[in-house]
C-alpha cells in the first residue's frame, strides 16, 4: 500500500564498498534482502581491489558518515545495525557516535581485520578502536584469527571471554580459518556456549563473513532470538557457499540471492 511502513524490517549496513560485489556493502544488501529484511547503507570506505588483489582504501569523511546516519534515522524505522569494514580510528569514532544514541537496537559487529585476499591490517590503533565498538554489539562475528587478535589472547575460549568482558552480548566465532576437518562455529554467551559443525567446502570464498553477519542482523531485526538467528544465518550462509561461482581469477563468490527467506 502506498505510503505505508515497509513490511520488511530495515537493517542499516555500515561497511566498505567492494567494487567486485563479492564482499562489503553489496554483499550486505544481497544477504539482508534474501533473509527477509530491507537494507539501508552507510559506506565507510571506497576500496581498490579485484578478485585476486586488495590494493588500497579511501575512508569516508567521518562527519559525512554521521550526518548521513542522522538523516536515515530521522526518516527510517531502522530495526538492526550491521557493521563491517571500519578502516581507521576516525571512522570507528563516527560509528561509536552513531551507536551511542541507538543502544536499544540489535547490533552485529563483523570485525574485519584482513582482506579476502589475505592481506592483514597491521594497525594496533584500529584494534583498540574496534574494541571500543565491541561494547555496543549484540553479537560480534569474528573468525578465529580475528577473534584472537582483537582480544589479544592465544586461545579462542579466552579471547571470547575477553570480548564478553568488554560488554558485548555474545560472540559467534566462525571456524573457517581453523585447522579442523569440519568447520566448527561457536556462539559464546555469558553463561554457556553452543557449537555447530558444518562440512568444510573445497573452495576459498570471498564475502562469507559479510554474508553471515548480514543474515544474522536481518534475522535479529525480525525479532528472532540470537541463538535461533545464529543457526538460521549459518544455514543460509552454507547454502550460498554451496552455490558459489568464480567470477574472476581469485576466490569464489557466494550466491546470496537465493529463493526463499528461510534456509531449509
Amino acid at each position: 500500500m502506498i505510503g505505508s511502513r515497509p513490511e520488511r524490517p530495515l537493517v542499516l549496513a555500515i561497511a566498505g564498498h567492494d567494487p567486485t560485489g563479492g564482499a562489503g556493502i553489496q554483499a550486505d544488501i544481497e544477504a539482508i534482502h534474501a533473509c527477509g529484511a530491507r537494507p539501508a547503507t552507510l559506506v565507510t570506505a571506497l576500496t581498490a581491489q579485484n578478485t585476486v588483489t586488495f590494493e588500497s582504501w579511501w575512508p569516508t569523511d567521518p562527519e559525512a558518515l554521521v550526518r548521513q546516519a542522522e538523516l536515515l534515522f530521522a526518516d527510517l524505522p531502522i530495526a538492526a545495525i550491521k557493521i563491517g569494514l571500519v578502516p581507521d580510528p576516525g571512522i570507528a569514532g563516527a560509528v561509536r557516535h552513531i551507536l551511542d544514541e541507538r543502544r536499544h537496537l540489535p547490533v552485529v559487529l563483523d570485525p574485519v581485520l584482513a582482506a579476502g585476499s589475505g592481506r592483514c591490517w597491521d594497525d594496533d590503533a584500529l584494534c583498540v578502536a574496534l574494541r571500543e565498538l565491541v561494547a555496543f554489539a549484540t553479537v560480534v562475528t569474528p573468525n578465529g584469527p580475528e577473534l584472537r587478535r582483537l582480544a589479544g589472547a592465544d586461545s579462542n575460549d579466552e579471547a571470547a571471554a575477553r570480548l564478553l568482558d568488554l560488554g558485548c552480548g555474545q560472540v559467534l566465532m566462525t571456524g573457517t580459518h581453523e585447522d579442523t576437518p569440519a568447520v566448527r562455529n561457536t556462539l559464546y554467551g555469558p553463561a554457556n556456549h553452543m557449537t555447530w559443525s558444518w562440512p568444510r567446502l573445497p573452495g576459498v570464498y570471498h564475502g562469507s563473513g559479510c554474508t553471515l553477519a548480514s543474515a544474522l542482523a536481518a534475522f535479529l531485526a525480525q525479532g528472532i532470538t540470537v541463538a535461533s538467528a545464529a543457526a538460521l544465518a549459518q544455514a543460509y550462509t552454507i547454502q550460498t557457499l554451496r552455490h558459489a561461482t568464480r567470477c574472476g581469477g581469485g576466490q569464489w563468490y557466494p550466491e546470496r540471492l537465493l529463493a526463499g527467506e528461510r534456509p531449509g
